[in-house]
């Protein structure tokens, strides 16, 4: 993501693919400098993805998989429609890491 009033990265938003129970699943997933948090760009950007997803990909479903204790991006993925799917635990590293799956339908 780049900041088009002075051309400088802020952060990274996307569409990648990710392993969630035994499947591939299509993931919106963002990641902002914290100086750009809280305002509006990781929603918007996310949106953007989604809608790319559902429109140009012709997904069923997106995803966003969040850490259990990461609010501020769990409420990113509430305002790109998503609600609470599932939960898992990744173990990265001898840590467990507690993650919220997000997801929404495309609308026929």
């Amino acid at each position: 993501m780049i900041l088009k009033e002075n051309n400088e990265m802020i952060g990274q938003c996307g569409l990648t693919m990710q392993n969630w129970e035994d499947k591939q699943v299509l993931e919106v997933g963002y990641l902002f400098q914290k100086a750009y948090w809280h305002q509006g760009y990781a929603t918007e950007a996310a949106i953007a993805c989604k809608e790319y997803a559902f429109h140009h990909l012709k997904a069923d479903e997106v995803y966003s998989i969040i850490r259990d204790t990461n609010l501020p991006s769990q409420n990113v993925a509430k305002r790109n429609g998503m609600t609470l799917y599932g939960k898992f635990t990744k173990h990265y590293r001898g840590v467990d890491m507690p993650h919220l799956v997000f997801s929404v339908r495309r609308s026929h």
